[in-house]
C-alpha cells in the first residue's frame, strides 16, 4: 500500500462516508487539531516521567483516536462502525484529576507556563487541548458533534494543567506564580 494516493493534490479530502470536503474544511481542521494534541501527548509520554502518566497518557491517545474517528466521519452520511466514546472515558480523566490534586499543595494564584521543558510540552498540549475544543464547538453548531467529544476535550485540558503540575512536583521545579501587576 503506497502511502501517497495523489487524491488530495487539489486540496481535497475525504471524509468517513465518502464526502468530498476542502482541506481547510472546519471538520478537517477540528480533526486535524486533534491529531496535533495527539502529537504533542505523544511527546509529553516520551519524556522521563512516571509510569502511571505514562500509562494514563497511552489510554487518552487511544480515545483522541477514537474522537479523530468522529470528527473525521460525515454524520449523515457514513455507516462505518467507528469506536464510541462512553461516560467512563470522561471519569477516568476525573478520577485521574483527583488523584493528582490530592497530592498537590493548593493552588492560590494562576501558574506562569514552565520551568522545566516536559512541563511546558502538558502546557502546550492544555492549549492546543482548549483549541481543540473551541473547534469542535464550533463544528457542533452546523453539523452534528457528539456531545462527550465536547465534554471529553474539556475534562482533557483540565487533565493536562494537572499532569503539569504533578509533573513539576515530581521533576522537582518550582512553580512561579502569576502575580499582577497593579
Amino acid at each position: 500500500m503506497k502511502i501517497y494516493t495523489k487524491t488530495g493534490d487539489k486540496g481535497k479530502t475525504s471524509l468517513i462516508g465518502g464526502t468530498r470536503v476542502l482541506k481547510n474544511h472546519i471538520r478537517i481542521e477540528t480533526y486535524g487539531t486533534v491529531d496535533e494534541l495527539n502529537s504533542y501527548i505523544g511527546l509529553i509520554r516520551d519524556q522521563l516521567i512516571d509510569d502511571d502518566s505514562k500509562n494514563s497518557l497511552i489510554e487518552i491517545q487511544d480515545r483522541l483516536f477514537t474522537i479523530g474517528s468522529s470528527l473525521a466521519s460525515d454524520p449523515e452520511k457514513s455507516t462505518m462502525k467507528i469506536p464510541d466514546l462512553n461516560e467512563k472515558d470522561i471519569t477516568f480523566l476525573e478520577q485521574e484529576i483527583d488523584k493528582m490534586n490530592e497530592t498537590l499543595p493548593e493552588m492560590k494564584s494562576f501558574i506562569l507556563p514552565g520551568g522545566h521543558t516536559t512541563v511546558s510540552f502538558c502546557h502546550i498540549a492544555r492549549c492546543v487541548c482548549r483549541r481543540a475544543e473551541r473547534l469542535t464547538i464550533n463544528l457542533s453548531e452546523t453539523s452534528f458533534v457528539a456531545e462527550l467529544v465536547i465534554k471529553y476535550l474539556n475534562r482533557l485540558s483540565d487533565y493536562l494543567f494537572m499532569l503539569s503540575r504533578k509533573l513539576s512536583q515530581y521533576l522537582m521545579v518550582s512553580e512561579i506564580p502569576w502575580k499582577p501587576r497593579m
